[in-house]
């Protein structure tokens, strides 16, 4: 593969250098340029190809979410990785949207597996699919920013093994929680994401999806039976036989749901 450009966009002096040291030792990439503003990255962006941004979020003057927003919308928009200090509901939103991100003062190794992936989806010309989970997360950001509750999820962007996948979320029948994974189960498929079910609940449709448990949601649609197996305990049953348990505090909402989809 050719070499690859980077782009850094950094208002602070000292972070641009570190990452340039960082990245001169890194074979089969290339520093194009290190800017301090977005209005710098622009006239970059307009004379050279680029491959990959190293963007600061927070930079005064026009933000790095606000050079984000504009360069997503142009043809061929470059990869783009975002630098930032630690901001736990930052870092949940990039985890929800399979966003990379180096937190301040970055770690190396963390430095190496960004750019190992990125080489990895312009090898596999997927670089394109992390368009829309990109435009998901800045909508994420600029509701978080005024005050408002996130937009509802339309689809999810999941990384696997290198690999970009978009899953509509109209096609997800349940999820559970595996650790710091859930499990989508799409079909016959189970997909493993890297979220939170706290992180999901909040964003999905309310209007088609229900927190049976802490562990598990499922859509409303797909709701059966509902059966008690103890005291303060039950499992709520799919349509395809599949039992979740279920929360007590739970029982009034999803058995509204039960008695509409009957």
């Amino acid at each position: 593969m050719a070499t690859l450009s980077i782009l850094i966009v950094d208002d602070e002096p000292l972070a641009r250098r570190n990452l340039e040291l960082a990245l001169a030792d890194q074979p089969g990439w290339q520093v194009a340029g290190s800017c301090s503003s977005a209005e710098q990255a622009i006239q970059v962006l307009d004379r050279l190809q680029i491959d990959l941004l190293l963007l600061d979020i927070a930079m005064p003057g026009r933000s790095g979410l606000s050079l984000a927003r504009e360069i997503l919308a142009r043809p061929q928009p470059p990869l783009i990785a975002f630098v930032t200090a630690y901001d736990e509901h930052a870092i949940e939103a990039f985890e929800l949207f399979a966003i990379d991100y180096l937190l301040k003062p970055f770690d190396d190794r963390r430095l190496v597996a960004l750019l190992g992936r990125a080489e990895k989806l312009i090898g596999l010309q997927q670089a394109a699919l992390l368009a829309p989970a990109l435009g998901q997360f800045l909508g994420e950001r600029q509701a978080a920013m005024a005050g408002q509750s996130p937009p509802v999820l339309t689809s999810l962007t999941i990384r696997s093994i290198g690999l970009v996948e978009r899953v509509e979320v109209a096609e997800i029948d349940w999820i559970q929680a595996a650790g710091n994974y859930v499990e989508l189960h799409v079909g016959d498929r189970v997909i493993l994401h890297r979220a939170t079910m706290d992180m999901l609940g909040h964003r999905l449709p309310p209007d088609r999806f229900l927190r049976l448990h802490r562990t598990c949601i499922a859509r409303r649609d797909l709701l059966r039976a509902l059966v008690r197996t103890g005291d303060k305990t039950w499992l709520v049953i799919l349509r395809s036989g599949v039992e979740l348990p279920a929360s007590e505090r739970m029982m009034p909402q999803i058995r509204v749901a039960i008695g509409d989809g009957a």
